[in-house]
């Protein structure tokens, strides 16, 4: 059974950066995309950003050019840069991946903007 494991997040003042990590208890490699998704109070859970096995990331627009996402095939870890954070960014924080007919979740790791 595979497990996604999220952490890194906390409180953090607008302007400020966070780095969110997911650790997979399965190479990485073996999932055709890993993503971040997050859902804020109140609102749908939305898609931040995903990398495709091969490397290839895609982004929502309201965090391209702050956020990259990136992954580490030997720590068997998936990346969330996050900069220029604003209040808008509050939210718990989700991995997500998806293997060839199975997806898979994390437990969520809260992320707060506030001065």
């Amino acid at each position: 059974q595979v497990q996604l494991v999220e952490s890194g997040g906390g409180l953090v003042q607008p302007g400020g950066s966070l780095r969110l990590s997911c650790a997979a208890s399965g190479s990485i490699f073996s999932f055709i995309v890993m993503s971040w998704y997050r859902q804020a109070p109140g609102k749908q859970r939305e898609l931040v950003a995903s990398i495709i096995r091969g490397g290839k990331t895609n982004y929502a627009d309201s965090v391209k050019g702050r956020f990259t996402i990136s992954g580490d095939n030997l720590k068997n870890t998936v990346y969330l840069q996050m900069n220029s954070l604003k209040p808008e960014d509050t939210g718990v924080y989700y991995c997500y991946a998806y293997a060839l007919g199975s997806t898979y979740w994390g437990q969520g790791t809260q992320v707060t903007v506030s001065s």
